[in-house]
C-alpha cells in the first residue's frame, strides 16, 4: 500500500505541467516553491521556479500542513490568501534578498500578484511602500556592518544592496541624519564613554 504521506517526486512530466501552466493537471497535483513558501495549481501564470526549490503535493491539504500558503494568483484551494499573510511572503523574501535589486515587478512575480496590487495592499497593511521597506533592511544592515566591522562605506553598500557608493551614503544621511563615517564614529564615541564609566 502506497504511503499517503511520502513526498510526491518531481517528474519530467510534472515539470513541463508547471513550466507550461497546463490546466489539465490542476488538482491532479499541486507545486510549492521551497523559497517563497507559496503553493500552486500547475496552471499558474507566475514566473517559472528554479527547479530544485519545488516540491509536489497531491492535494492542497497536504501543503498547507508543510506551512506553505496559497497563491495569491491561482487561488489553489479557492480561497484569497488573506492580506496580511501575503504580505508576510513578501516581507520575507525581501529580508532574505535584501542583497539583490528587487524591482516591484520582480517581487510581484516572485510573490505571485500583479505588481499594482501588489504595491497597493503592501501599503495598507505596512504602511509603508515594498521600496521604503527595502530601504530600512538595507540601512539597518548597513549600521550592524559599520558598528561591528572595519569594512568600508563602499563595501557596506555593495554588502547591503547599493550599487553605488554616493547613493549609499545619501540615502543613509537622509534615513539617520548622518553619514555612514559619522554614525560610525558616534558609537566608537558611545563606546569609549560606556567603557569609561
Amino acid at each position: 500500500m502506497p504511503d499517503l504521506e511520502a513526498p510526491e517526486m518531481l517528474t519530467e512530466e510534472k515539470w513541463e505541467a508547471i513550466v507550461h501552466n497546463d490546466e489539465s493537471y490542476d488538482f491532479k497535483f499541486f507545486y510549492a516553491v521551497k523559497s517563497t513558501g507559496i503553493f500552486c495549481r500547475p496552471s499558474c501564470k507566475s514566473k517559472v521556479p528554479n527547479r530544485e526549490n519545488v516540491r509536489i503535493f497531491r492535494n492542497a491539504e497536504q501543503a498547507i500542513r508543510e506551512e506553505f500558503r496559497p497563491c495569491k494568483r491561482c487561488k489553489p484551494t479557492g480561497e484569497r490568501l488573506p492580506d496580511r499573510e501575503w504580505v508576510e511572503v513578501m516581507t520575507q523574501y525581501m529580508d532574505q534578498n535584501f542583497a539583490e535589486p528587487l524591482s516591484l515587478t520582480e517581487l510581484a512575480e516572485v510573490c505571485h500578484g500583479s505588481p499594482y496590487h501588489l504595491h497597493r495592499t503592501f501599503k495598507k497593511v505596512m504602511h509603508m511602500t515594498p521600496a521604503e521597506y527595502m530601504q530600512n533592511i538595507r540601512i539597518g544592515k548597513a549600521k550592524d556592518y559599520l558598528r561591528n566591522t572595519g569594512k568600508t562605506a563602499a563595501e557596506i553598500g555593495m554588502l547591503v544592496g547599493f550599487q553605488h557608493t554616493s547613493y549609499f551614503i545619501t540615502v543613509f544621511k537622509k534615513m539617520t541624519g548622518v553619514t555612514p563615517t559619522e554614525y560610525r564614529q558616534q558609537r566608537v564615541e558611545e563606546g569609549n564613554e560606556d567603557g569609561g564609566a
